[in-house]
């Protein structure tokens, strides 16, 4: 009996280890490029993020996430006429700060070393789009409904450590509007360098 009973605690130590972790964690660098609009379209690496979540099955997994990036951009000296009749005549800089967070669904593809996976965020953005002037600065703010497809994977080099890499690559469009600097939508594309857990 006692080896019919060490047998079942080797097997399931076996599967439990095939199994792989039952969550993930992943945090890290992110480059964001704005897409499509008129007020600062850059491709920057001011960005961060983190995400986690838990599988409820062995590849599906459902969790949440926050991330953040600032793009800027130059406008060189030129005159503005506004329709007082009034001129200005000056240098802009022009900024984008977004801020989306919200619920994820991850599927993966593989338990093993390399685990390439696919997945979709939900969520809301709250974004600040500013110009700043020589002594001036106009900001606005606004809240948009966030939605991003990304694609990536994560790699655990070291055996037996629970830390490893993650890569991803992601499209987003949030519905922030600004009436005042023509933005109807919010549109990026960008890579993401960060640590797995």
């Amino acid at each position: 009996m006692l080896p019919v009973f060490a047998a079942m605690i080797l097997f399931a130590g076996k599967a439990e280890a095939q199994m792989g972790k039952r969550y993930y964690i992943n945090g890290g660098w992110q480059f964001n490029g704005t897409v499509a609009n008129g007020f600062a379209e850059s491709a920057q690496g001011y960005g961060a993020f983190a995400e986690g979540g838990y599988y409820v099955t062995p590849m599906l997994a459902v969790g949440g996430f926050a991330s953040f990036n600032t793009n800027n951009e130059y406008v060189p000296k030129k005159t503005y006429v506004f329709d007082s009749g009034e001129a200005l005549t000056t240098d802009l800089d022009r900024s984008i700060y977004q801020l989306p967070f919200g619920a994820t669904l991850r599927y993966r593809f593989s338990r093993k070393i390399f685990q390439p996976y696919i997945e979709a965020k939900l969520g809301a953005e709250y974004s600040m789009q500013s110009t700043y002037m020589a002594n001036f600065v106009n900001r606005q703010d606004n809240w948009g409904f966030y939605v991003s497809p990304e694609i990536g994977f994560a790699v655990f080099p070291f055996h037996k450590a629970d830390v490893g890499f993650q890569f991803a690559a992601y499209y987003s469009y949030s519905t922030n509007r600004n009436d005042v600097y023509g933005i109807n939508g919010l549109n990026n594309v960008g890579f993401k360098l960060g640590l797995a857990f």
